[in-house]
């Protein structure tokens, strides 16, 4: 059973990533490369729903989970990582799309690309480091994540990681099984460590590109 727990964890934290790094990357075109009314205001919104704490939106958004018939399911624990995945990945994303050079995109418009054109073709390849080193760090929030997943799945089917190694019982009542508790992190901690060093080289770079603008 733990494996199917090991494998809703991967699922949903993949599937948060991708949506959150699709959608944040068109969001922080807009707000790091067009001049807009108002620009300001989203952006400072955006930072402010990244700092509420879980707890506070715990009950509305188990409401609107409830109501959308997504409860003790995948999908409703993607939309409720979403939450804290997306504010996140539309910030980071945003400043680096501000430090990267107008003149790439100015010749782009010249030679007839669309905005779409422009964010897959000129400035996502630019972009390769700071999409790696947003989505790891959103990966991980997801793969860590424990008060959503405790209260939004309601049989061990449906449970991450997390929630399952927090409810290892042992033979009794007052037994604590220490041993396959450990065993259980240590399985659920070498993925993590494997795509550390794996991308290492790309975080570096990702978290140091917005430094200096040259």
């Amino acid at each position: 059973m733990f494996g199917r727990n090991l494998l809703n964890s991967v699922v949903v934290s993949t599937v948060v990533v991708a949506i959150s790094l699709l959608l944040g990357v068109t969001a922080s075109y807009a707000l790091g490369r067009i001049r807009f009314r108002g620009r300001n205001v989203v952006l400072l919104t955006i930072l402010g729903v990244s700092m509420f704490p879980q707890v506070a939106v715990l009950s509305g958004l188990f409401e609107l989970i409830r109501a959308f018939g997504l409860y003790n399911s995948m999908p409703g624990l993607a939309l409720a990582y979403m939450i804290f995945t997306l504010p996140f990945t539309v910030w980071v994303l945003t400043t680096f799309m501000q430090q990267l050079p107008l003149e790439l995109e100015e010749a782009a418009i010249v030679d007839g690309a669309t905005p779409w054109q422009i964010i897959t073709k000129v400035l996502m390849p630019l972009l390769w480091p700071a999409l790696v080193t947003t989505g790891l760090l959103a990966f991980i929030a997801a793969w860590n994540e424990f008060l959503f997943a405790l209260t939004f799945t309601l049989t061990n089917e449906q449970r991450t990681v997390p929630v399952a190694i927090a409810l290892i019982s042992g033979a009794g009542q007052y037994e604590l099984p220490w041993g396959t508790i450990m065993a259980a992190s240590v399985i659920v901690t070498v993925p993590l460590i494997v795509m550390v060093l794996v991308f290492q080289r790309r975080i570096v770079s990702g978290l140091t590109a917005g430094a200096v603008k040259g």
